[in-house]
């Protein structure tokens, strides 16, 4: 049997630190080829939706998600065969004309608010995480992002928090931590737990390697 690539989902909600968590455990695995796939990247195109329409969009639904694209690009990857990855627009609310072509590597590393709650996605993994951080501190994140990265007014992200991505979280996020094997309070804070998973992941790589 051939050997595949090692599959760890990282989860939780915006702004937890599930970006960091990553970073810390590419940045441990600098030896061998790690890759990361944002859930993000994977928002369904909207280009055939009006634009007044598009401004309406729940990002933080699981049908905002085209996990069925996402899932066929996890399984090429898992054949060691490269993707075209979408790339999203959010200042025009849909995917954009633009790819990123990405070669497989050893490890996959998958990292969004939902990516554990498809049952489809989940079977894939061979690890699951969920970033467990307290919600002051996570508004506070993602407040810094939507106006630095994203352009918008401080009214505007309090606005959505309140109307969309609480009660999203409550729904939807944080449910899905019952399916992690891992639970990372702090996110990438929290150096013990992030050296467990690193030990954990060679471990899967050698046993990998020998199949």
């Amino acid at each position: 049997m051939e050997a595949k690539p090692v599959v760890i989902g990282v989860a939780g909600g915006s702004g937890s630190g599930k970006t960091s968590v990553t970073k810390a455990i590419c940045d441990r695995f600098q030896n061998r080829t790690v890759l990361m796939i944002e859930q993000d990247s994977y928002y369904k195109d909207q280009s055939t939706v009006a634009y007044e329409e598009r401004l309406q969009t729940n990002y933080d639904h699981p049908l905002a998600f085209d996990h069925d694209l996402l899932i066929e690009h996890i399984l090429t990857l898992l054949k060691y065969k490269p993707i075209e990855k979408p790339v999203y627009d959010y200042t025009m609310h849909t995917r954009s004309d633009k790819v990123v072509h990405v070669e497989p590597k050893d490890v996959i590393i998958l990292e969004g608010i939902l990516i554990l709650e498809d049952e489809r996605l989940r079977d894939l993994m061979d690890i699951k995480l969920f970033v467990d951080t307290d919600a002051d501190i996570r508004i506070i994140r993602r407040m810094l992002r939507d106006i630095e990265e994203r352009d918008r007014t401080i009214q505007s992200v309090i606005d959505q928090y309140v109307n969309v991505v609480r009660p999203m979280h409550n729904q939807f996020i944080e449910p899905t931590k019952r399916y992690a094997d891992v639970i990372i309070p702090e996110g990438g804070q929290n150096h013990v737990a992030i050296d467990l998973m690193v030990t954990k992941i060679q471990t899967i790589l050698e046993q990998k390697t020998f199949l």
